[in-house]
């Protein structure tokens, strides 16, 4: 069963296949353009409630992930082989398809943050902001897709620069703006309601997802048994360090939660060199996409080594016949169809509930197989 699926084109280590993916979709649009959103709507005390549920709810996930890795030789898919493998085809399948789709329309998301950064700036063509959005949009994705179609090696090359840049946008975000405490708010702005707790985690969650990214490139590690371990836990440990600290640096900068509602591009209000907060926003939300670009299409191909879809869908190209170019061009299709059709905030609870469902039956995978004391059960990494 799915005998192709444990084969391995490239050869990636933990930094490079599992940590970096990872941490870079977590430091995503969410970060840059909803955390002041969050803080606004809950309060500080808020605001870190939720990051610490959210984190915790992605930990125990990490912890599972770890347990199935040493458990089994890990193949291609991510998420979807690990369930399948542990619970039966018919349970894979069951949140293969789903995690599929959430993954792809994670594309549309962060590609939807992109455009939102961009156009804050300026409308670079001369049409209705709305049409504008699409076609910017829809663009984007177009070019992200051509660099995950031809090489998954040169993709995540790409993402070094774009971890350089986050980092450098979070350094200038934390020493400040010394002038910052002359913000108010504009006679003629609209303060929209606040949202209620639970609305707000919802559109937080996609935030510390990021550990499907490393997940969906399983089939492509060089020892999966330690990578998928190292690399999760130290991705969601990264991002639970950074998003403690951010909440309280933005309260003690702009203590009016009504600025905090109305302002998506706080962070770079605040930031002591607004261009490289700006750019950071651009390199982690088409890095966000980009992940999820490579790992949408990586779940697609496993479906069709099962059989659950048609096997020609799952069929590799180029190096090692490793990237699968007919399953990224349906993965392509389903993001395109997201980007004219929804916005941020439409599409982040949608999100919140695949991956939710999707984290669900791989904690019930790993703790069914250790409460019935499974013979094929035993993992290296105990939890």
């Amino acid at each position: 069963m799915g005998e192709n699926s444990e084969k391995q084109g490239y050869s990636f280590g933990t930094f490079k296949g599992v940590y970096t993916p990872s941490v870079l979709t977590i430091f995503g649009v969410i970060m840059y353009l909803r955390f002041g959103w969050v803080l606004g709507n809950v309060g500080l005390a808020g605001t870190l409630l939720i990051v610490t549920i959210a984190t915790a709810i992605t930990f125990l996930t990490g912890l599972s992930i770890s347990a199935m890795a040493t458990n089994m030789k890990v193949g291609g898919g991510g998420a979807y082989y690990m369930i399948a493998r542990s619970l039966g085809l018919e349970a894979g399948a069951a949140i293969g398809l789903p995690l599929f789709f959430a993954r792809a329309i994670g594309v549309a998301f962060y590609i939807a943050g992109f455009t939102e950064a961009l156009l804050s700036i300026a409308n670079p063509l001369p049409f209705d902001p709305a049409i504008t959005a699409k076609i910017v949009s829809s663009a984007t994705l177009v070019l992200l897709t051509a660099l995950a179609y031809f090489s998954a090696d040169l993709a995540l090359k790409v993402q070094f620069g774009i971890f350089a840049a986050i980092g450098i946008s979070l350094v200038s975000f934390f020493m400040g703006n010394p002038t910052v405490e002359a913000l108010a708010i504009p006679p003629d702005a609209i303060i929209p309601p606040k949202a209620g707790f639970w609305v707000v985690f919802a559109v937080f969650f996609p935030a510390v997802t990021g550990i499907e990214a490393g997940l969906g490139l399983s089939g492509d590690l060089k020892n999966p048994a330690k990578a998928l371990p190292l690399g999760t836990l130290l991705a969601i440990v990264t991002g639970y360090l950074v998003y403690m600290v951010i909440p309280f640096f933005l309260n003690s900068k702009v203590p009016d939660a009504n600025l905090l509602l109305i302002d998506s591009n706080i962070m770079s209000t605040v930031a002591r060199w607004a261009p490289l907060v700006i750019l950071g926003v651009f390199a982690a939300s088409l890095s966000s996409a980009l992940g999820s670009l490579l790992g949408a299409p990586r779940t697609l191909q496993a479906l069709a080594v099962d059989r659950v879809i048609p096997r020609f869908i799952g069929r590799g190209f180029g190096k090692d016949k490793a990237d699968p170019r007919i399953a990224t061009f349906l993965s392509f299709v389903v993001a395109l169809a997201a980007v004219l059709l929804g916005d941020l905030n439409m599409i982040a609870p949608i999100l919140s509930m695949f991956f939710l469902l999707s984290y669900g039956l791989l904690n019930l995978s790993a703790g069914l197989e250790g409460l019935i004391e499974s013979p094929s059960w035993r993992p290296r990494f105990k939890v």
